[in-house]
């Protein structure tokens, strides 16, 4: 059995989320700013469908990856060295959560619905949450959106409208967080597409302590703005 969270009842120890399903931790609570920051911070998150109880979830082994571990394949290269696409930074961000909500071939739907959408866009006003989008010819074709909570970045989810899109964004904002000196970003689960990018799987502990350190950190609290150096 899994706690029900009340209003005033904070998650229990990672340690007891379950095998199967595997990491769900905790139902119930609620998406305030408050609690999302809270979850986050101690490497939890909420994934749940419509119509259905919130469930937290802090799976183990963990998905990361670290800035200086980034692969960028030949030809993702020459696409990143194009002029053709623009990079924007929480301009769109209720657009790129409904871009990534969309359905996927054989899928209906995500589990990013109108619940998620109000809550993540609520801190987003923060300046907690952040979107990073491709635009091209005036149309946005592909970004993605996360948390942000001192030196760690949480990826929440992506889209692509062409191919190699999401690639795009995730590529520009790997770079400048590790200008700014992040150590970690948290992608939560395995994913072919991520490993690609140079994700790897570390242990919930491991990733716990590392969370412990790096949440820690000032805050960029504010729109974010890049610095759009050149990838070479």
């Amino acid at each position: 059995m899994i706690p029900w969270l009340t209003p005033e009842s904070h998650f229990p120890p990672l340690d007891t989320a379950l095998l199967k399903p595997s990491g769900l931790l905790a139902a119930g609570g609620d998406l305030s700013p408050q609690r999302l920051i809270e979850a986050y911070r101690r490497g939890i998150f909420p994934w749940f469908n419509e119509g259905e109880p919130i469930l937290w979830w802090s799976p183990d082994p963990r998905m990361v990856l670290f800035p200086g571990e980034l692969k960028i394949s030949r030809s993702l290269r020459k696409t990143l060295k194009k002029d053709n696409y623009e990079i924007r930074v929480d301009n769109a961000f209720s657009e790129v959560m409904q871009a990534c909500a969309a359905p996927r071939g054989e899928q209906p739907g995500t589990w990013i619905h109108a619940e998620m959408i109000s809550a993540y866009t609520a801190l987003h006003e923060m300046g907690v949450a952040h979107s990073v989008e491709v635009w091209m010819r005036g149309e946005l074709m592909g970004g993605l959106y996360g948390v942000s909570q001192g030196k760690v970045f949480f990826g929440e989810s992506m889209f692509s409208r062409i191919p190699d899109t999401s690639k795009i964004a995730f590529v520009h904002l790997v770079k400048q967080l590790e200008r700014w000196g992040f150590h970690m970003i948290d992608c939560q689960m395995k994913t072919t597409h991520l490993a690609s990018l140079g994700g790897r799987e570390i242990s919930r502990e491991e990733f716990g302590q590392k969370l412990k350190e790096l949440v820690n950190y000032t805050e960029r609290v504010e729109k974010w703005c890049f610095d759009h150096e050149p990838i070479e």
